[in-house]
């Protein structure tokens, strides 16, 4: 048997349990890659990379000094969701969703979370990405975060945590849609006779949403999609976007505020935009607004967006709940808005701004992880356990100097699944990011991108740390009598045992 010699180890599997025997939702997969040789299955691997390479699946690093540009590693051997616990996650990332929009709105109106005392005033005012210009603006709906993009984790024990909260420019869901493409081309009889559940709808479902939150009165909104160009590090997927849902990507100088609109440039001259669903961050999106100096945005636009004869998504401002100190206080968000106790929780989180919990953070250094605020890619990340006391000693010291933007968390043994290494599968971590779209209703795309830290023992599955992705299957419904092969029975672990943070 293929797997004869695999070792889930001591950390939770999504593949095995311990034995392993496979899970009921991977039973299926499991039995057919039993059944392929090895040359078989490196064929089959090597085909679904030159797809990806065809396809042109990049994206470019920056930290090299170079902006290099690179393949985004993959994986064969996906990830199976169970259908139970894939509705437990769905309706945990809902409730996360709301109370986290709610929260954005109340920042810049009434303040009330503050003024009753449930997030201390500077914890908000000194975000970096609290946004001023954006006070009393009202989104359609007060909803401000249209496209979310929430990273999960799995502990030895089984239980789900949130992570991390991406609400701004979320990246990663065209590799979602390229990957399951491939997959379908790669293991064609598994999908025939498996219930996954799609997820090549959601271009579909973006653009149906960016036109719900166009203008009233607009009949036809035209949608555009609004690039950095083709030197970001996303640029790939701003261009699929664009092209799946048959909108124009457009940069800030295709684009131009006149007589309290915006226009775009076209061969038949200026049309009408209505919304816009930008890939800009804040600081660059209207030089008059934001940074002078910016040369990517459109002059003006945020006049237009006040004014509500534009729909911008994400809404300017968001990034303020993305910050990784307000983080620590999504429960306590969930339970004043919705007066409900938080379905996925988080990790259990130290907040370097309170004396108590910098004094345990700098007593205990070697055990946790550190994170900057406002850091992303898996830099500004201290990993205690493989640290060296010179780092430990830095980190150390930026704490003492500037301990708002510093939190810090114990390390989780991130949940693994197979991964094909050399022409065997070994068991490498991972970690899940499920993508939330909201308009007149929220909608949470089945599976979303697994990413997995290719690195032996290596927790950081940043594609710029050398993390690759793997398929995510969600099982669409629970096994018939005498089924089982490819749909789950398992109960939500995560349900079982959730524990408030």
């Amino acid at each position: 048997m293929r797997f004869e010699s695999y070792e889930t180890g001591s950390f939770f599997d999504e593949m095995f349990e311990p034995g392993p025997e496979p899970r009921p939702a991977a039973r299926a997969l499991v039995k057919l890659l039993d059944t392929m040789t090895d040359g078989e299955l490196l064929r089959r691997q090597q085909s679904a990379e030159r797809a990806l390479l065809n396809m042109g699946i990049t994206f470019n690093v920056y930290e090299d000094g170079a902006g290099t540009e690179r393949i985004f590693p993959f994986d064969l051997v996906p990830r199976i969701v169970a259908a139970a616990e894939w509705n437990w996650i769905e309706q945990g990332l809902k409730q996360r969703t709301r109370a986290l929009n709610l929260f954005i709105d109340d920042v810049y109106h009434g303040q009330k979370i503050i003024k009753d005392g449930v997030i201390p005033a500077e914890i908000v005012t000194t975000a970096s990405s609290f946004r001023k210009e954006c006070v009393d603006i009202n989104p359609p709906g007060h909803v401000w975060c249209h496209i979310s993009g929430t990273d999960l984790v799995r502990d030895r024990d089984g239980q789900i945590y949130v992570l991390e909260d991406n609400l701004r420019c979320p990246s990663g869901v065209s590799y979602v849609m390229e990957n399951r493409v491939v997959m379908k081309r790669t293991f064609p009889k598994v999908f025939e006779s498996s219930r996954i559940r799609p997820v090549d709808d959601y271009p579909g479902r973006l653009r149906d949403m960016l036109e719900s939150i166009a203008p009233l009165g607009v009949e036809s909104p035209r949608v555009v999609v609004l690039t950095p160009g083709v030197h970001n590090s996303a640029y790939f997927e701003h261009s699929f976007l664009a092209q799946q849902m048959g909108v124009e990507l457009v940069e800030g100088r295709d684009l131009v505020v006149s007589d309290g609109f915006v226009w775009m440039g076209t061969t038949k001259g200026f049309e009408r935009v209505d919304a816009i669903y930008r890939r800009i961050d804040d600081d660059f999106l209207d030089p008059k607004a934001f940074r002078a100096d910016s040369m990517l945005g459109v002059p003006g636009l945020m006049d237009v967006y006040r004014a509500g004869k534009v729909a911008l998504a994400n809404a300017p401002g968001t990034g303020v709940a993305d910050d990784k100190v307000v983080y620590a206080y999504v429960p306590e968000m969930v339970k004043y808005y919705l007066g409900e106790d938080i379905i996925i929780p988080n990790v259990p989180t130290f907040v370097c701004a309170r004396e108590a919990d910098r004094k345990h953070v700098l007593a205990h250094l070697p055990e946790l992880v550190v994170k900057a605020a406002n850091e992303s890619g898996g830099y500004g990340m201290l990993v205690g356990p493989a640290s060296t006391s010179d780092e430990q000693a830095e980190f150390a010291r930026r704490i003492e100097a500037n301990p708002r933007n510093y939190v810090a968390q114990p390390t989780l043994a991130l949940s693994r699944v197979p991964t094909i290494v050399n022409g065997a599968f070994k068991g490498r971590h991972v970690d899940l990011r499920p993508y939330i779209l909201y308009g007149r209703d929220i909608f949470v795309l089945p599976g979303g991108l697994t990413r997995v830290a290719l690195k032996e023992g290596s927790l950081v599955v940043n594609s710029s740390q050398g993390g690759g992705s793997k398929d995510t299957w969600v099982v669409a419904d629970d096994p018939r009598p005498g089924e089982g092969a490819a749909a789950a029975t398992e109960v939500p672990r995560g349900a079982m045992s959730q524990r408030q943070s």
